[in-house]
């Protein structure tokens, strides 16, 4: 089913005439009634009671139209919304976001508002899980979050990969980047984020060995301190590695690269334009 078959019914189902319908549209009568005979196809039902001399509705079309007409509606309520999202009139977007976001929100909203000014954006802080639930409840419009979506209910767009960083004491320091199987010996230290636990566990397997894992990391600063004063520890974090400093921590590449999809997600059945337009802003 296309929404031109919908709207080429509903026209035809309005005008109760095929030629009319096809001079309200624009095309030719062959075509409208080639489509409305098709959607019915679809259907298995007959919507329209054609004879020589007059067009009229079936009561299954007459139950269809109203229907029809629902979805046209929303179909172009969407472009409405689309528009007003490229061009930055009007509208509300409520963001889920997720640490590290900030460039790419800055663009993003730069480019939705255009020139304009009487719109708002309402960012919202959460975990992936948070976001995931809010977006289904309709309390956000779209969310950024880190790893695989595999949902019937929403739809998601891989913007980036972003990579992994280690963070691990000095004498781990290597300019190709760290094995995973020289810190074999090491405590390994994660966020309660599954999408990086699963990831790390994984690849240390495919490692060839099995992490100990330490406590878990619920602040980067103060991971930062605990590894430099405390015992040998490692950790992992998104993001390309900074600089080197001296000191006793390093943070570097992993050898070989691993990294997690970054995803726009938005609740599926969106209109095609407005997810592009979306899309195209975030990228």
């Amino acid at each position: 089913m296309e929404l031109r078959q919908l709207r080429y019914f509903v026209t035809v189902a309005e005008e109760l005439h095929f030629g009319k319908a096809a001079e309200r549209l624009g095309i030719v009568q062959p075509a409208v009634s080639q489509q409305v005979a098709r959607l019915e196809r679809e259907f298995g039902l007959l919507l329209l009671d054609r004879s020589s001399r007059h067009v009229r509705l079936t009561n299954d079309g007459e139950r269809l139209l109203q229907e029809a007409r629902a979805v046209l509606a929303a179909a172009d309520r969407t472009a409405e919304v689309a528009a007003e999202l490229v061009s930055g009139r009007g509208y509300l977007m409520r963001i889920g976001t997720a640490p590290g976001m900030r460039d790419r929100l800055e663009r993003g909203i730069a480019v939705l508002r255009g020139s304009a000014t009487d719109g708002d954006v309402t960012l919202v802080a959460g975990t992936r899980d948070e976001h995931l639930a809010a977006l289904r409840a309709g309390e956000l419009d779209l969310a950024f979050v880190r790893g695989e979506v595999a949902a019937r209910d929403l739809t998601a767009v891989e913007l980036w990969r972003e990579p992994l960083s280690v963070l691990a004491p000095a004498a781990y320091e290597s300019e190709d980047g760290v094995k995973l199987a020289g810190l074999a010996d090491l405590p390994l230290r994660l966020p309660p984020d599954a999408v990086l636990q699963d990831k790390m566990v994984a690849a240390c397997r495919e490692a060839g060995f099995e992490p100990v894992l330490g406590r878990p990391v619920h602040n980067f600063e103060d991971v930062v301190v605990e590894l430099s004063v405390g015992p040998p520890a490692w950790t992992v974090v998104y993001g390309a590695a900074c600089e080197p400093s001296e000191g006793p921590l390093w943070m570097g590449p992993i050898a070989p690269p691993l990294s997690v999809p970054g995803q726009l997600v938005t609740r599926a059945g969106r209109s095609p334009e407005c997810l592009d337009a979306v899309v195209a802003a975030f990228r």
